[in-house]
């Protein structure tokens, strides 16, 4: 049995980073608590929270550009939005609501990841 044990892989130039092909890894997640408080996250650098239920996440290495997929769930009984224009390349944002019929704010916890590009 072979067996390929390396620290860094870099591409055939020599000089730049291996690029993911035929896949797509999650450039970035956060497992938030209330009050956008990280128990655990891959590439955040920070949570805001900017009132109940309004939370901002800064990334560590920034997206490449706006366009990327905010992937996000909650408590059962919660919605979680965000709005395209607070979506950045160095941070997102994000709203809780307790109840999607009712749109009532609240703090809940939050498990999110985004796939697109890195800088």
């Amino acid at each position: 049995m072979s067996e390929l044990r390396a620290d860094t892989i870099t591409a055939s130039d020599g000089t730049s980073p291996v690029t993911l092909t035929k896949q797509s890894a999650a450039k970035a997640w956060v497992q938030g608590t209330l009050s956008a408080v990280i128990s655990d996250a891959e590439n955040i650098s920070s949570g805001t929270d900017n009132g109940v239920g309004d939370y901002t996440y800064a990334f560590t290495n920034n997206m490449g550009n706006n366009n990327y997929a905010i992937i996000v769930s909650t408590q059962w009984a919660s919605l979680i939005t965000f709005d395209p224009d607070e979506r950045g390349t160095a941070s997102f944002n994000l709203r809780s609501f307790t109840r999607a019929d009712s749109l009532t704010v609240s703090d809940n916890e939050n498990a999110t990841a985004i796939h697109g590009d890195l800088a």
